[in-house]
């Protein structure tokens, strides 16, 4: 059997998401979540948006604090909590974004 060793991950590429007001973290590793997102969050603004909501799960709250320790230190980031139980209850984050003069 020969030996295969490779120079890099296959995952090296970037994946592009499209950017909407709602972005659900179950789909992304959770070694990218932080970097996830802190783009995502500046794409939503420079997209215009408002109004987010972050599913980050219910689990044990981990991503749920990362997420959290990003937008309180985000300084477009105006408001940020639970999301209704309809909505994902303590599962997902809504975050509301200061309006920026283009």
């Amino acid at each position: 059997m020969a030996d295969e060793t490779f120079s890099e991950p296959f995952d090296t590429e970037p994946v592009e998401l499209p950017i909407a007001d709602v972005f659900d973290l179950h789909s992304v590793p959770a070694k990218d979540v932080r970097g996830a997102v802190e783009e995502y969050l500046v794409e939503a603004q420079r997209h215009g948006y408002k109004a987010l909501r972050i599913i980050h799960g219910r689990g044990i709250g981990v991503q749920r604090e990362m997420v959290r320790e990003i937008l309180a230190r985000t300084s477009f980031v105006e408001s940020f909590g639970d999301a209704p139980a309809e909505a994902g209850g303590w599962g997902a984050t809504l975050v509301t974004l200061r309006v920026t003069p283009r």
